[in-house]
């Protein structure tokens, strides 16, 4: 991803910032894409869509991967940047131009390898054009609404077209997508896709939040160094770390906890608790729990189970993946100056976690 973003070329960098300017109409050539491609789109049904969520650094990106090397399945890649509300139009212009080029390992320093044709997350994009209030200077609002027919109608029309674009030939895959921001929306999600699965990631939260704190300040290091790199996060939706933090505040904890300097462990294991105690409080019939750390000590046993969750028909081949999963490099974590009061919530948090994955 460091090349993907860093190393943009001149001319990828003034298409980045046309596709983003507050001017340039992107919900009417979206609109005008679908007219000129219904004919295409009508017979493309939205069926069981699976919406992959979880703090970043929780195993998301590898689940995508996984999902997303079944034909059943359609998701975002990179190469559908910048114009992402057009990608039939921008497809059609872009691959006479486009190569795969070379993996890489992105920006993360986490081993993940991607091109321009990996899997990605990018739909916040849609979102951010629809719900602006909800994306406060320093923070996320969690969604509050049941209904707005007029982004679901958009929603579904833009699955339409991922699925045209990356399903098999009879038309009938899955819509897939792997976005952090969807723990802010899983009631609002279950209730606009009620055939959707919404699978929710979890670790061990110590090593999860010493994996957050060290992203942060990696990114913290990147936006300094490469305005570019904040700005193209910064416009696609992705507010987890660095310069363009802004947490999802979960029952206005950012006020209520007292600890606000996200350079610290302590800030992290809040965020944590905030979060998973919101989801477990507010989960559905459509929501699963699912602990990473599981997956990663008995990779076989783990995707048995998660192909039975998500539905997969081709688990003969989703079986095959049990080599791509390891367990991440530990973290040292050093808890001296937390209180106490903190790491007893996490603890019981944690416990609740996997009693709720078991259900």
């Amino acid at each position: 991803m460091k090349e993907a973003i860093s190393k943009h070329t001149k001319i990828e960098r003034m298409l980045h910032v046309l596709a983003f300017r507050s001017w340039f109409p992107r919900i009417p050539l979206s609109r005008l894409e679908s007219e000129l491609h219904k004919n295409q789109l009508t017979d493309i049904f939205v069926k069981k869509p699976v919406f992959i969520t979880a703090l970043p650094r929780a195993g998301t990106t590898l689940l995508l991967e996984l999902c997303a090397g079944l034909n059943e399945f359609a998701s975002h890649r990179y190469s559908d940047m910048p114009f992402l509300m057009t990608p039939l139009i921008w497809n059609r212009f872009s691959e006479n131009y486009r190569s795969s080029g070379a993996l890489n390992e992105r920006v993360h320093g986490d081993g993940i390898l991607v091109n321009v044709d990996s899997p990605e997350s990018f739909e916040e994009v849609i979102w951010k054009e629809f719900w602006p209030s909800y994306y406060r200077k320093e923070r996320v609002i969690p969604w509050t609404e049941q209904s707005y027919p007029e982004f679901e109608e958009f929603f579904l029309e833009h699955m339409r077209k991922i699925i045209l674009l990356r399903g098999n030939d009879d038309k009938k895959a899955r819509y897939l997508s792997k976005n952090n921001l969807n723990i802010a929306r899983t009631g609002y999600l279950a209730s606009a896709f009620p055939d959707s699965t919404i699978l929710i990631l979890f670790r061990s939260p110590l090593q999860h939040a010493a994996s957050l704190l060290k992203q942060h300040r990696n990114f913290l290091r990147i936006h300094k160094d490469d305005n570019f790199a904040r700005k193209y996060m910064e416009d696609t939706g992705h507010y987890d770390f660095g310069e363009n933090l802004r947490p999802v505040d979960f029952d206005g904890w950012l006020s209520k906890e007292g600890e606000s300097d996200p350079n610290t462990l302590a800030f992290w294991l809040l965020y944590w608790t905030n979060t998973y105690r919101y989801l477990l409080k507010s989960r559905n019939d459509q929501v699963r729990f699912f602990s990473f750390d599981s997956l990663c000590a008995d990779p076989k046993s783990g995707l048995d189970r998660l192909g039975g969750i998500l539905e997969v028909e081709n688990m003969g081949q989703w079986m095959k993946n049990t080599n791509r999963i390891i367990n991440p490099r530990p973290h040292p974590v050093d808890c001296d100056g937390i209180a106490a009061s903190i790491l007893d919530r996490v603890d019981d948090l944690y416990l609740d976690l996997q009693n709720a994955e078991n259900r």
